[in-house]
């Protein structure tokens, strides 16, 4: 196991902050443009902010780890899957982004952050399908979320609301956007399918953009702050230092400190907008969150040298 240092901590945890109260300011932007206008103008400005972290990166890279000659054909085939995981990438983030924003619309910041962190406990599930193997714990973390998202987002009248629905569909399809990322990201850069995968959901969002709303630079402007914010912090520097401080930290950790965004999220809606959660809601969020942590606990080896 990876030993984990402050720094890279710190860095994890700062992540966490910018991704929970980033639903605030998705959440505030809708007050002054479309969802789809949302999506498709902060996936632009974080991609446009990734290209120079891409240059810094490979400064930095080459500092530390020594400039290494790469044959002509290596990088062909890095770029080659740099483009095709980038564009898997962004056809994924593309419909779940805008499924949250969507959805946040009807439904409070906190309840949005918390289902969709169900990512977590989604992902091994899927993994089933591709041959991989989830064990009790995993099925154990299945049923304390769905206990948890009961109490989260069920009516007395035994419905999900509009809002919950499209968060939770949000969350599933987030889910395949991790598995993509994890088929891609052995074969090529990551900061540089991310920059791509923005781009491609930036002009993907700009369809219906145009086809069901009527962006206006005024408006845009007005919600400068929430779509920097969401473009530039979430987007841009979240994910940056995301992937720096996992190069050193051990995956189950990190997982753990990330999912933190959901906490963060129910704070800066009750904090900033006001937003409060009921007793039930809380018991939801309670149980939700002791599921993502359920299913990033290690295993036992299955031998020693395992």
């Amino acid at each position: 196991m990876k030993k984990m240092t402050g720094k890279n901590t710190l860095m994890l945890f700062l992540t966490a902050f910018i991704w929970g109260t980033a639903f605030v300011a998705q959440s505030v932007g809708m007050d002054y443009i479309g969802p789809f206008t949302f999506t498709c103008v902060r996936s632009l400005i974080g991609g446009i902010f990734l290209i120079p972290c891409i240059c810094f990166l490979d400064k930095w890279r080459a500092k530390n780890d020594g400039a290494e000659r790469q044959k002509k054909a290596d990088r062909k085939e890095e770029k080659k899957n740099v483009i095709l995981g980038g564009i898997c990438c962004g056809l994924a983030l593309c419909v779940a982004s805008n499924l949250q924003q969507i959805g946040i619309q009807y439904t409070t910041v906190g309840k949005a952050g918390f289902i969709t962190a169900l990512y977590i406990v989604l992902v091994p599930i899927f993994g089933i399908f591709l041959k991989k193997k989830a064990g009790v714990r995993i099925w154990i973390s299945v049923a304390i979320s769905v206990a948890g998202l009961y109490l989260l987002c069920i009516t007395d009248k035994l419905v999900l609301a509009k809002g919950d629905i499209l968060v939770l569909l949000c969350a599933v399809v987030f889910t395949i956007h991790i598995l993509v990322i994890d088929y891609f990201s052995p074969k090529a850069d990551g900061v540089r399918i991310a920059c791509t995968q923005f781009f491609i959901t930036g002009v993907l969002s700009a369809i219906p953009m145009f086809l069901f709303e009527t962006p206006r630079l005024s408006d845009i402007f007005a919600a400068a702050v929430p779509v920097l914010y969401a473009g530039v912090l979430s987007s841009g520097v979240a994910y940056t230092l995301q992937i720096v401080a996992q190069k050193d930290a051990d995956p189950t950790v990190a997982s753990l400190i990330l999912s933190l965004e959901s906490v963060f999220s129910v704070l800066g809606g009750w904090v900033i907008l006001g937003q409060k959660l009921s007793i039930r809601e809380i018991a939801g969020c309670i149980l939700m969150f002791s599921a993502i942590i359920l299913a990033q606990l290690p295993g036992k080896p299955e031998n020693k040298e395992a």
